[in-house]
């Protein structure tokens, strides 16, 4: 039981959403997306340029945002494990212990050396396709392809 649910963890499907809901029941995360994608481009999160100098040390812009993303995340998850907050579906939120393995190291490191080299990371690819910057699809084709990849070596993979 535990290794099952040790692997429903790593699923696609909220571990705290029990039904599944209509196709329109979607809607409201398209357009928190959209509005996220006009964020990161107002803030310049997208700009190849900003990520270049976060990556050659010659600007804080790019770590004062990633700084204040995790330490929104931290507060949230004290606040949400300290007044045992439920989902608005009235759902306790499960989030499940992580262990440290080296493969973390690894796949951080690959996941760098990416961003360095295409001045994109996952979330801010469609924001910057949005804008026009079609040949970003070749980072986003691979960044899939290179899921599927993990997803089809993952049992031969140290976790």
């Amino acid at each position: 039981m535990t290794k099952e649910k040790d692997i429903h963890h790593q699923d696609t499907i909220c571990t705290n959403e029990s039904n599944l809901h209509p196709w329109y029941y979607n809607l409201k995360y398209l357009v928190v997306g959209i509005l996220f994608g006009i964020v990161f481009v107002k803030a310049e999160i997208i700009s190849w340029f900003r990520i270049q100098e976060m990556f050659r040390l010659q600007s804080f812009h790019m770590y004062g945002v990633i700084g204040t993303a995790i330490l929104t995340g931290m507060i949230s998850i004290w606040l949400i494990k300290r007044f045992n907050i439920k989902t608005i579906h009235g759902e306790p939120i499960s989030i499940a212990p992580k262990k440290f393995n080296k493969g973390q190291i690894y796949g951080g490191l690959i996941f760098g050396f990416g961003w360095a080299i295409t001045g994109a990371c996952p979330g801010p690819l469609f924001a910057q396709i949005g804008t026009g910057a079609l040949v970003v699809t070749v980072t986003l084709l691979s960044a899939i392809f290179g899921t599927w990849v993990y997803g089809y070596f993952r049992e031969k993979l140290p976790h």
